[in-house]
C-alpha cells in the first residue's frame, strides 16, 4: 500500500528550481512523499485531479501520486537505497526511488505543467533525465553540464511543461555507471490531452535491467559490462514477474524500456503485434506493420499493442540466456557423457554433490538442488503440467473472457477447451507409425555425442550474447 510521509530530511538545505535557489518556506511546503515497500502489481489508481486519462498498469509496481498546486502538478521523488524482492527467495540491495527500484511511475496529461521535487538520501550527488521528453536544456539533468549535481542531504526541483504525449522514463545522469547498475530508473507515461486519441483497454509498462550478482550476496557488482547473470522486469525474474491479466477482445498495450547493456528481441507467443509508440513518440498507423517480436535497443523505448486471445501466452526476451537466473559462464558441456556411478562417489565426499547436462539442462529445474543463501535456482516455475523451466525476463499473458474490467488479479492456468491442446499419441494398432527412412550413414535413434572425437563438443562456455 502507498504510504505518505510528511517527515522530510532535516538538513535538506535549500531547494532550487533549475539554477535558481527558492525559500526555505518554500521548501516547508514539499508535496508529501509517497513510499512502496510491497513488489506486488498495484491497481492503477484513476486521476484524482486535473484532466482525465486510463492509467498504466506498471508491472510489479505503482504510480507516484500528486497534488495539485496552482494549476500545476506536483509530485515528490526521493533517491534512496532499497532492498527489491527479486523473486520469492532472493532479495537484492538497490538504489532507487521512494522505497523501491525501479522507482514509481510518473503518469501526466499533455499539456500538464510539472513540478518535480527530487530528494538525494544517497550517499553520493545524482541528478535526474528525463529521458525522451522535451524540456528546456536548464531542466535536462545532466550533472556538470546543465545543473550542479544533487548533493546528499538536498532537494532540487524541475519544473516544465509536457509537450507532447508518449512512452518515456527518467534516470540519473551523474555516476550513470553505479546509479543505473544499481537500479535507478523509472516510467514516466504522457497520457494523451484527448483521451480517445491511442485508446486502449489496458496498458502495461516497466523496464528492462540487467545485475551481475554473485550467488549467496545481495549487491550488483557495479562494474560489470558484459557478463550479467539476472535478467530482469522491472527488477524482477521469472517466477516472480507478475501476469499480464486481459480480458478477451481487448485492445491491450504493453510498453518496455531497455536499460541494460544489450538490445533484446521481445517475442509474444499466440498474436501479431505492432509498434505503435517509442521514445520519440507515437508511430501513425500507416506506418505500423504486423510482428511477432519486437526488438528494444539500449536506451529505447517501444510499445506495442494487439488485440487479446483467450489463452497463457509466454511473453519473454528471445535471447535464450536471459530467461535463465544466476548462469555461471564456466559450466562445461557434459551432454552424451555418462557419470555412470561417480556422482555417486562423490557425493560420499561432497555432501549435496548432482551431476549435471549429461541429458540436457532440465534436470536444473527438476532437482532443487540445495543453493547458497539469498540465490535463485537457474530456472524455475510451475505451470500445470510441471516446471516452466525458465526464469529472468519472462511472463505470462493471461487472457480470460470473465476478467471484468479494471481487475489484474491472477484468473489461474487457463482451460483449454476440448480438441485445442497437444496430447501424446498412444498407438491404436502396433506398427501403425513406420520407422523413420534414414539417409545412409545417419546415426542411430539411440546415438549420443562422443566428446572425445574431433566435432564432438568435449568443452563448454556458458555465456550471454555470444561472449
Amino acid at each position: 500500500m502507498t504510504t505518505p510521509r510528511r517527515a522530510f530530511l532535516r538538513h535538506a538545505g535549500a531547494s532550487a528550481l533549475g539554477a535558481v535557489a527558492v525559500s526555505r518556506a518554500a521548501a516547508a511546503t514539499l508535496p508529501e512523499l509517497a513510499t512502496q515497500a510491497t513488489a506486488a502489481t498495484q491497481p492503477p489508481p484513476l486521476p484524482s485531479s486535473g484532466r482525465p486519462y486510463l492509467p498504466v498498469v506498471t508491472l510489479n509496481g505503482w504510480s507516484l501520486p500528486w497534488r495539485m498546486r496552482d494549476g500545476v502538478k506536483e509530485f515528490h521523488l526521493v533517491a534512496e537505497p532499497v532492498v527489491r524482492e527479486l523473486a520469492p527467495g532472493m532479495t537484492a540491495r538497490l538504489w532507487g526511488y521512494n522505497g523501491q527500484s525501479p522507482g514509481p511511475t510518473i503518469e501526466a496529461v499533455e499539456g500538464d505543467r510539472v513540478r518535480i521535487y527530487v530528494t538525494n538520501r544517497l550517499p553520493e550527488h545524482t541528478s535526474i533525465h528525463w529521458h525522451g521528453l522535451i524540456v528546456p536544456s536548464g531542466m535536462d539533468g545532466v550533472s556538470g553540464l546543465t545543473q550542479a549535481p544533487i548533493g546528499p542531504g538536498k532537494t532540487w526541483v524541475y519544473e516544465f511543461e509536457l509537450t507532447h504525449a508518449g512512452t518515456n522514463m527518467y534516470h540519473p545522469h551523474a555516476d550513470e555507471m553505479t546509479q543505473m547498475a544499481m537500479g535507478m530508473m523509472g516510467s514516466f507515461i504522457v497520457h494523451p490531452k484527448d483521451p480517445r486519441r491511442h485508446r486502449v483497454d489496458r496498458d502495461f509498462v516497466f523496464l528492462l535491467a540487467a545485475y551481475d550478482i554473485e550467488p549467496g550476496a545481495a549487491v550488483p557488482r557495479i562494474n560489470t559490462m558484459l557478463d550479467f547473470n539476472l535478467w530482469t522486469w522491472n527488477s524482477r525474474v521469472y517466477p516472480g514477474i507478475a501476469p499480464l491479466v486481459a480480458r478477451s477482445g481487448d485492445r491491450v498495450r504493453i510498453r518496455f524500456g531497455n536499460l541494460t547493456m544489450t538490445n533484446h528481441p521481445m517475442h509474444l507467443h499466440g498474436h501479431h503485434v505492432e509498434v505503435s509508440c517509442t521514445d520519440g513518440g507515437w508511430v501513425p498507423k500507416s506506418a505500423r506493420w504486423p510482428e511477432a517480436t519486437v526488438d528494444v535497443g539500449v536506451g529505447q523505448m517501444r510499445a506495442i499493442e494487439f488485440t487479446a486471445t483467450p489463452g497463457d501466452w509466454a511473453f519473454h526476451c528471445h535471447k535464450s540466456h536471459h530467461t535463465m537466473n544466476a548462469m555461471g559462464h564456466g559450466v562445461p558441456t557434459m551432454l552424451g557423457v555418462g557419470a555412470g556411478d561417480l556422482a555417486a562417489r562423490i557425493a560420499k565426499l561432497v555432501p549435496d554433490y548432482m551431476a549435471m547436462g549429461e541429458r540436457g539442462m532440465s534436470d536444473m529445474a527438476a532437482m532443487r538442488m540445495p543453493l547458497p543463501a539469498n540465490t535463485l535456482p537457474m530456472m524455475d516455475g510451475d505451470g500445470p503440467y510441471g516446471s516452466v523451466e525458465m526464469g529472468g525476463m519472462f511472463s505470462v499473458v493471461k487472457v480470460r473472457d470473465d476478467v471484468a474490467a479494471g481487475r489484474y488479479d491472477d484468473p489461474g492456468w487457463y482451460r483449454h477447451p476440448p480438441g485445442t491442446q497437444a496430447r501424446e499419441y498412444v498407438s491404436e494398432q502396433a506398427g501403425d507409425v513406420p520407422p523413420p527412412v534414414r539417409a545412409p550413414g545417419a546415426a542411430p535413434d539411440d546415438a549420443t555425442f562422443d566428446v572425445k572425437k574431433p566435432g564432438g563438443h568435449h568443452e563448454g562456455h556458458g555465456g550471454h550474447d555470444g561472449h
